[in-house]
């Protein structure tokens, strides 16, 4: 008879006002404690003066324990676990069935500390490494070396290494490794509509504008945020009344505040939106919603975008155009978003509109869940076994 694992996740780069990674992680525990298990989400975080140096609560994912984090400079806020001492005693107490472990720089030894143990430890890779180091301007050739030496190791200390696409995959694969599994992401559906698309709400953001864009995203170096400014400006130059709405925060938001302002780019930034059903309605409304991010393999906003009938211009470097398929275009540079732009919004409004949600109906969480428990060799156990 299968009984329920406690499978501890392991993560940096979290944060209450992260995106993606925090909705996948929010999503995927969700569906564990679902179908019987117990995860354990483990994560830094700052630690104020006088309180105990672990906190843990429960959630809708199962337990989350947060450690004192390392700040990473330049980054707006992100943490890591970089002490190895409290996250190894921490793991020996918590006596991990399986481990799924979601950064593979300052936690990349977990894998040894796994095999040591005996239990199945899975790394899930968020990010391609090559993309990333080029990203932060190293050279191409660097990069992919510098790639290929981390991969290596990292597919050498885990049991498996999930991708969730075949983009992220690649560069494991080009290295011969054999324990690659593929797991996609996914999407909520019932979240993320176009039913929430609204006239009023779109009147008010646009603000007389005849075309809406969107770009959710964090602010910072690697989602080259810039590009969404490029875009609008060659847009008007075009001739095209468009306007900018910028869900997401980060270190670069003053700086293209203030590039806005002197362009006079019709630009509005919204921050950080933790209302969910308010970024929904937001991206419902956009006519098109950009992701100019070159290092993104999974991109969930995109998707959420797709959800609610909005086609998305993504760069043509990440993995985006694979999953928005018809549904949306690839691009590089500014010009190239603003024609890519030109063409979809050329595209009947109904005909765009539905080839997006369709696009996005082929990734439901349930899926991924599916797909990720699988990964874990977790069958669905009745969730009364489930330990509380």
């Amino acid at each position: 008879m299968s009984r329920p694992l406690r499978i501890v996740r392991l993560a940096n780069f979290v944060t209450p006002v992260s995106g993606g990674l925090r909705t996948a992680l929010r999503h995927l525990g969700e569906g564990y404690l679902a179908a019987g298990h117990e995860p354990v989400l483990v994560i830094p975080g700052a630690m104020s003066p006088g309180h105990p140096a672990i906190r843990a609560e429960t959630t809708t994912q199962g337990r989350v324990i947060t450690l004192p984090g390392t700040l990473v400079p330049g980054t707006g806020g992100y943490q890591v676990l970089a002490r190895r001492a409290p996250v190894e005693t921490l793991l020996d107490a918590l006596a991990p069935d399986r481990l799924e472990v979601s950064d593979r720089t300052t936690l990349r030894w977990t894998g040894e500390w796994a095999r040591r143990n005996r239990i199945p430890a899975v790394m899930v890779s968020h990010e391609s490494a090559d993309a990333v180091l080029r990203t932060w301007g190293m050279p191409s050739g660097a990069a992919r070396s510098a790639a290929d030496r981390l991969n290596r190791r990292t597919a050498w200390a885990y049991s498996r290494v999930v991708c969730t696409t075949p983009w992220a995959a690649a560069e494991f694969e080009r290295l011969g490794a054999r324990n690659v599994v593929r797991a996609p992401l996914g999407v909520d559906l019932e979240r993320f509509r176009p039913e929430l698309r609204d006239g009023t709400l779109r009147a008010r953001y646009a603000g007389g504008a005849a075309v809406l864009l969107v770009m959710c995203s964090r602010l910072s170096a690697e989602k080259r945020p810039g590009r969404a400014l490029d875009a609008l400006a060659e847009l008007r130059r075009r001739g095209v009344a468009a306007a900018l709405v910028v869900a997401g925060e980060g270190p670069l938001r003053g700086r293209l505040e203030a590039r806005a302002r002197a362009a006079g780019l019709p630009v509005t930034f919204l921050g950080h939106v933790a209302d969910r059903g308010r970024l929904a309605a937001l991206q419902a409304c956009a006519d098109i919603v950009l992701a100019p991010g070159p290092a993104e393999t999974f991109g969930l906003a995109a998707l959420e975008a797709l959800a609610c009938g909005t086609p998305v211009v993504a760069s043509a470097l990440s993995a985006l155009p694979d999953l928005i398929g018809p549904a949306g275009a690839g691009a590089t540079d500014g010009p190239a978003f603003a024609a890519a732009v030109q063409h979809l919004l050329a595209r009947p409004e109904s005909a765009r509109r539905a080839a997006a949600r369709r696009q996005a109906e082929r990734y439901g969480w349930p899926a991924a869940v599916a797909a990720f428990l699988a990964v874990h060799e977790a069958p669905h156990v009745h969730p009364a076994a489930a330990t509380p």
